[in-house]
């Protein structure tokens, strides 16, 4: 049973916790996700079942989205609810022009500082760790891309907000930077993932009603195949999938890759309804034609 499931991840629980749930639920070991989400937000989680979970190298780079808010006038140890008050701030004169501006400031490319609350790893031990032992290091920041971040509402202290940002990007330290220019402080309150790659909130899966299917949970979410569907796809022929499954690349003429451009990745399938491969589309000599050498091979013919 090889499934991606479209998971709305109640407050409270853990990404791992929705992983062992499902487990359980299901009867099947191979479970993973495709990349985390904080336990005190909600939202979209994509949850990779059987050899679903070889996919996550592709599904954890894609964009996300979220919706929340910030609460102005409060920072604390960890940028969000969850901390320890560490600076109070006035909100007084703080106007919605004021915080559009100030999200424009953290719009487009931008260099963030980890926080220490984070799941990155410091020889070894994740920062969140050490967080818990009162110990502080040095982060290097690291650039992200956050395509768009708007202002939805403003009520004192709460700012909600939509964002749309790139793979890497710390939610809760755009709150706090947010607060620190505006020169009040802030935390990020409530926050809801509402969209990860091509899965959306609209589509997710409550974590009860994924339970109660218990081993019939494939008549949930989607096959490995359609899981990629922005992607093209290129259909094989017998000699064309013993080449791939081996390992060896194989060259098609330009008219069956739908559109496909150098560097692309493509689905590559025998019968238009299995995953097969995932290929990577380069130049060859061959005029007319592109080479697809597999990148992750999935099923031996």
């Amino acid at each position: 049973m090889d499934r991606v499931l479209v998971v709305d991840k109640p407050r409270g629980l853990t990404s791992h916790d929705v992983v062992q749930r499902i487990r359980r639920a299901s009867g099947i070991r191979k479970v993973g996700h495709a990349g985390t989400l904080d336990p005190s937000a909600a939202g979209v989680l994509v949850v990779l079942v059987g050899k679903a979970t070889r996919l996550s190298q592709f599904l954890i780079e894609v964009d996300k989205e979220y919706m929340g808010e910030i609460v102005l006038g409060l920072a604390t140890d960890t940028q969000d609810a969850e901390g320890k008050a560490v600076e109070f701030g006035s909100t007084e004169g703080v106007s919605e022009g004021d915080i559009r501006r100030a999200f424009s400031r953290f719009t487009g490319e931008i260099e963030q500082v980890p926080p220490m609350v984070s799941a990155i790893k410091r020889e070894g031990t994740p920062l969140y760790v050490l967080a818990r032992r009162g110990i502080t290091v040095e982060r290097e920041p690291r650039p992200v891309q956050v395509s768009r971040f708007e202002l939805l509402g403003y009520e004192s202290p709460l700012a909600e907000f939509e964002i749309a940002c790139s793979k890497g990007t710390y939610v809760r330290t755009l709150a706090a930077d947010v607060g620190e220019s505006l020169g009040c402080g802030a935390h990020l309150g409530r926050l809801t993932r509402t969209r990860v790659g091509r899965f959306t909130l609209d589509e997710a899966v409550a974590l009860e009603e994924l339970e109660r299917l218990g081993g019939g949970i494939a008549e949930a979410g989607y096959s490995m195949f359609d899981a990629l569907a922005p992607w093209p796809a290129v259909r094989l022929e017998e000699d064309e999938r013993e080449t791939i499954s081996t390992g060896g690349a194989v060259t098609v003429p330009v008219s069956r890759t739908a559109a496909a451009g150098d560097g692309d990745f493509i689905r590559l399938t025998g019968d238009g309804v299995d995953l097969l491969a995932v290929g990577c589309a380069g130049g060859c000599d061959r005029p007319g034609c592109l080479c697809i050498r597999p990148v992750r091979v999935f099923a031996a013919v």
